[in-house]
Order: structure tokens, then sequence, then C-alpha cells
């Protein structure tokens, strides 16, 4: 299967001696059935020239964000639209700089600054300048922003040093542009079911039982799978968080609304209960306003286990079940019971004692629990970054 047919590529170039080499970027995916348009930066038209780059793209080069013929179509927007992906080859020290700190002084700049789409980036610089901090604390930054580096590679450069920094060969980020696609084409036949957020258990119309969670990071993880090319469901309990496109969104309360949407959302290939459920719910609700001056007394009972009821679903059972412990103690015994209680594929836990991460937070520092292999134990990260190890790992097993 060709997985470039048909595809677009946004390639831009940056200023420097490996800006060659992108013409050969340019022929290798007109070749494999891309349609490819380009950006040229100011100083990248110092070692390519825009005759070239039309010639081998067959499309007209784009490089002014001040041009009255391109602003008319403004480009920035329609161009990251446009583009099923966009890949930076070279990228200078200088670009990754601006792009770190959202600089937008350029077409360059300003379509990685307006996109929506998956970036890959390949550097290409001296390596001093590879190893420099600041250039490797805007790396950091960018990664966490969810931009995908390709490369550089150790070796010879133009400048007669040896180090880290040269781009990568164009036929190996040609590969990796092809592994993106292929996984999003090969995951297109599989379901997932997340669900997020707390649940509101009702005392009476208006007062509830509920927690502290944000659902932030089983957004992330459905918007991860979703780019991934999963059919995903989010089932949500009450957020402050924007719906996500391209995911079938179902909006719930209580546990019980959230257990009745996940069996209806079944079967499903994979489910990932990252929610935070109430354990219990009050026993007898009242239907009308409790008033200040009557004495209350609540009586609790369990809700319904969702995660145990699914994983111990024998008919409808997801292929991988994964479970949340948010845990204050002990996590490694307390997850490693879970696991074993629930009877899931794997355990996901993390310690929301620390309140840098977990609840509310950007933030969140995991555990993986798994049935058949040693836990793996990640450091603190982007909740998006968490929630790309959680999808890589889903996608291995599942093919």
């Amino acid at each position: 299967m060709n997985y470039f047919e048909n595809k677009n590529i946004l390639l831009i170039i940056c200023g420097g001696i490996s800006a060659y080499k992108s013409l050969e970027i340019i022929r290798l995916l007109k070749k494999s059935g891309s349609q490819v348009k380009t950006i040229l930066t100011k100083s990248a038209k110092e070692f390519v020239t825009p005759l070239s780059v039309s010639s081998l793209s067959q499309e007209k080069v784009y490089d002014d964000i001040f041009s009255a013929d391109n602003e008319a179509e403004m480009d920035h927007i329609s161009l990251s639209r446009w583009a099923d992906a966009i890949l930076v080859a070279p990228i200078t020290a200088n670009t990754i700089s601006k792009v770190a700190s959202g600089n937008a002084e350029d077409l360059a700049s300003t379509v990685l600054l307006a996109s929506n789409k998956q970036i890959f980036l390949a550097p290409a610089m001296n390596v001093r300048m590879w190893e420099h901090p600041s250039t490797k604390e805007n790396i950091i930054k960018l990664k966490n922003f969810g931009y995908k580096f390709i490369g550089p590679e150790i070796g010879d450069m133009a400048c007669g040093e040896y180090g880290e920094g040269k781009m990568t060969e164009p036929n190996e980020i040609k590969n990796t542009l092809k592994n993106y696609f292929s996984n999003i084409e090969k995951n297109r036949k599989f379901k997932a079911l997340v669900t997020a957020g707390p649940t509101n258990e009702y005392i009476d119309p208006v007062r509830f039982i509920t927690n502290k969670s944000s659902g932030k990071q089983g957004y992330e993880i459905a918007k991860c799978l979703r780019d991934n090319g999963f059919d995903t469901t989010l089932i949500s309990g009450t957020t402050n968080i924007k719906t996500l496109d391209g995911v079938n969104f179902v909006s719930v309360e209580t546990a019980e609304e959230m257990l009745k949407e996940t069996l209806s959302n079944l079967p499903t290939d994979v489910a990932i209960f990252s929610a935070a459920v109430s354990d219990f719910r009050v026993k007898n609700y009242n239907d009308t306003k409790i008033k200040k001056s009557e004495k209350l007394n609540l009586e609790l009972e369990k809700n319904i286990d969702i995660l145990n009821h699914i994983s111990n679903h024998n008919s409808l059972r997801p292929k991988i079940t994964i479970g949340f412990a948010a845990e204050t103690n002990d996590i490694k015994k307390n997850a490693r019971m879970k696991l074993n209680e629930k009877n899931c594929d794997w355990i996901v836990a993390n310690d929301i004692s620390d309140q840098t991460i977990g609840f509310g937070s950007d933030l969140n520092k995991i555990s993986i629990f798994y049935k058949d292999k040693p836990e793996e134990n990640f450091h603190k990260m982007k909740k998006s970054l968490v929630a790309e190890e959680i999808v890589k790992r889903v996608i291995q097993q599942i093919n």
C-alpha cells in the first residue's frame, strides 16, 4: 500500500548548507505520490533558488507573508490547513529559537504557529550550536508542544567539524513520514474509548459529591488516539475543557451515566479509563433542595466499579483495557493490587500527593504496570507527552 498517495505535505526550507537536500526530499515525496507545496525563508534563497524548488514540486513557491497576491489567500492559514503534515527541513538554530518563543515574523514561522497538523523538524547546524544550552531548552519546549524531531545525525559537517548536527538523509526523512502515515492508516480500523474527568453524585438538585479531576489527561489521550487514526469516543464528566474536534463526544455527570454510556459504546478495541469515578453515591437522593435548618446525615452506597465490570465482561471485553490509579502512598503496591483485582491489562499510576502533577496540572509523572512484564517509570512531563507514551505502547501492542 502506498501511504503517500494523495497526501499533502508542506515543506518549509530554512537557510543552511543542507538546504540543497530539500530538493531530493521534494523529488522523493513527489515520486511517492504526494503533493508538495513549499515555503522558502529569506535565507533559504541564498542556498536554493525558487525556480529549482518550483520545478521539482510543480507548484508555486511561497516566501513572503507580505506578498499582496499571497495574503489575499491568507496563506499562513490556508497552507497550514491544506497540509496533512508539515516538514521543516532543514530547520536552523535560529528558526528553532523563533518557533519555540512563538515568534511569527515571517511566513514560515506564522504557518507553524497557525498549524493544527503534525509538524516534523529536521535540524541542521554546527555541533556546538546543537549542544548549546539555549538550543537544548528550545528543543525541550518544542517537544512539549508536540513537534517531532527527525535527527540530527552524527558525522562530518560542511564547516569541517565532526559531531551531532548533520541533517538526516532525505530517504530517512521520507521513511519517517511514511511510518507516520502508515500508522494512521493501520489504526483506522481500530475503535478506542476513553473516559475522563470527575463524576458528580447528587445529594439534592443543587448539591453533589465530586472530586478534583480536571479531565486534562484523558482529553490528551483521546486527542492523541484521534491523531493516530483511531475512531475515538470520549466519555467525559463535567470539565472546563473544550470539546475535541474529530472525537465522538459523550457528556455525562454521574457514575451510573458513565457506565451506561460505556456499555453502549462497546465493543471497542481499546478502552482507557482515566476518569476519576466516584466510589460512592448518595443512597437517598432528595428531589427538593435541603434547607440549611435541616440536619443532614448522608448514607452512601457503592457505585458499580466500571473498570472492573468492563475488564471482566466475557463477550465485550476490549482487547486492551487500561485503568488509572491516582495514589497518595504505596504506589507500586496499590497499583499491582489494582491490576490483579480489576483484571485489566495495564494500570497507569501517578502520585497525586505531589502538588506539581496530577489533578489540575498540565504535568504528570506516571508508572505503567503491566500484567506480563515489568513496570515502566517515566519522568515528569506534560500530559500531552504522557498521552503520546501511552498511545505509542497501545499501537505496539494492538498491531
